[in-house]
């Protein structure tokens, strides 16, 4: 069956889910140590930051760690299902133009800081209060980052919930950066590997579509007579 325009895939378990942000070293390795996002000093809540539960498009967004020091060390963030879906049910869409957001032209997304955060998201937010959760629609990417038909999901936490985001919507943080960096190398070394392979050696999840409620199908357009 064809992917659906708008879908949420993920890594996820019975209990938790999986999302990605990337961060320069000294964030990253304070978080990882603490368990904690704010465990550094120059981790910031003033700012509105964006997860996103799609491997693919997070070695994309950060070029498998090497686009810049300011997302060297990439980060997994666990999230139980019911906190992934209350974030949902604060959400807004970033614009509502037909599968294209201002921030997804041909994957330009807004420059990110060292803190993981969009210095501009306030204007790729659109409408909707400051306080509003954001979820842009962005073209998925492949392993190898090349664009798909289909979108990925990013959700933007805004700055009113940084600090409880930081504090209590994160169980488990893991530095996945080898994980992208090891890919990297195997997709360089043997541009033949398939997707199985690179999934059995564990530098590939298996992200599976998320079922969401219905009423967060419709609010986030992913069905109806404006699901594309």
């Amino acid at each position: 069956m064809a992917t659906p325009f708008r879908q949420v895939r993920a890594d996820y378990d019975d209990e938790t889910i999986t999302v990605y942000q990337a961060y320069n070293r000294a964030i990253a390795s304070a978080a990882v140590a603490k368990q904690k996002l704010n465990a550094s000093p120059e981790f910031l809540t003033t700012r509105m930051t964006w997860i996103k539960p799609s491997w693919a498009w997070m070695l994309y967004r950060a070029g498998y760690s090497y686009k810049d020091p300011g997302q060297e060390r990439i980060l997994a963030l666990k999230m139980k299902h019911d906190t992934f879906i209350n974030l949902l049910d604060r959400a807004v869409l970033t614009t509502h133009d037909k599968g294209v957001t201002m921030a997804n032209m041909e994957g330009k997304s807004s420059p990110a800081l060292s803190d993981g955060t969009s210095d501009n998201a306030s204007s790729i937010a659109g409408a909707g209060k400051s306080s509003d959760v954001k979820v842009q629609w962005d073209p998925e990417r492949t392993i190898r980052l090349h664009k798909l038909e289909y979108r990925s999901i990013q959700i933007g936490i805004p700055r009113a919930l940084s600090s409880d985001w930081v504090e209590h919507m994160i169980v488990k943080i893991e530095d996945v950066t080898d994980k992208a960096r090891r890919l990297k190398q195997v997709l360089d070394d043997r541009p033949d590997v398939t997707d199985e392979e690179l999934i059995q050696l564990g530098l590939v999840p298996t992200e599976k579509p998320f079922e969401l409620p219905e009423r967060l199908q419709i609010s986030l357009r992913m069905v109806g007579d404006h699901a594309k």
